[in-house]
């Protein structure tokens, strides 16, 4: 029997494959738990179609954080704290912290896509990158001074 799967299921496929199952399997548990529906060719015309249309929507949005990550790279942001005397910064500085000042610059960036390994919580000149997409990342510097 031949199924399109509209959801993940272990073992056979994933959302959106055309896969050969047994009938038993196909009747009495894919399709009647509403995981799969018959491979018709109307069926199979439209998954196809859906398919082009994601992969379409996937390359604006890397295009989107490439063009994104053109802004980005190379951009040197001056975050100003209080510290001690020998340079240690009160608290610590975050992705949180970051994120707002590229607010501040207009460009839009998520906190959880900032790589930060740790908190910074010492003056001086990080560099750091971003992940704005699985496939594209940018580096930008951290200038950390005293107020």
């Amino acid at each position: 029997m031949k199924i399109i799967l509209l959801k993940d299921v272990k073992g056979t496929g994933k959302a959106g494959d055309i896969v050969n199952v047994a009938d038993g399997y196909g009747k009495n548990f894919l399709l009647k738990n509403n995981l799969a529906k018959p491979a018709t060719n109307d069926a199979i015309n439209v998954n196809q179609e859906q398919k082009k249309a994601d992969a379409f929507h996937k390359e604006q949005e890397r295009l989107q954080a490439v063009e994104l990550a053109k802004k980005i790279d190379n951009i040197t942001i001056s975050l100003q704290v209080k510290c001690g005397e020998n340079g240690k910064v009160f608290g610590a500085i975050t992705t949180k912290e970051i994120a707002d000042s590229f607010e501040k610059l207009g460009i839009g960036v998520d906190k959880r896509k900032i790589v930060l390994k740790e908190p910074i919580k010492s003056l001086g000149n990080y560099k750091l990158e971003i992940k704005l997409h699985p496939l594209v990342t940018a580096k930008f510097n951290v200038d950390v001074i005293s107020e």
